[in-house]
């Protein structure tokens, strides 16, 4: 059975994640739409090298783009859904703490406006 994947909405009704999305070249973006997909078809049970688990609730989706890395914030929620929380592309080994930061403020925002 999938799980539902669904892009995190601001109070303004803009998509973020879907914004950095189709902000990428076409190659780039169907290969993270592959791995959302791969997330919908196999759920919690996804494991690295595709997905890590962050910070409490959060988890990233990990993607490989061209020489470079992209990652996909996400937290599941009640009835089998993954909420996708914020995107960027990784330039260094480590997580920056501002990245986690803008993610824990919009599942926050997301959990309180349901």
């Amino acid at each position: 059975m999938n799980w539902t994947v669904e892009y995190y909405r601001d109070s303004k009704d803009k998509e973020p994640v879907k914004d950095f999305i189709d902000g990428l070249p076409e190659k780039s973006q169907a290969q993270v739409i592959g791995k959302i997909e791969l997330l919908a078809k196999y759920g919690v049970l996804l494991k690295e090298p595709y997905t890590r688990h962050i910070k409490g609730k959060i988890w990233e989706l990990r993607i490989m783009i061209g020489k470079g890395y992209s990652r996909i914030f996400y937290f599941s929620y009640t009835g089998r859904r993954f909420v996708l929380l914020h995107a960027f592309l990784k330039k260094t080994d480590k997580t920056p703490p501002a990245e986690i930061d803008i993610a824990e403020k919009r599942m926050q925002d997301f959990i309180k406006r349901q």
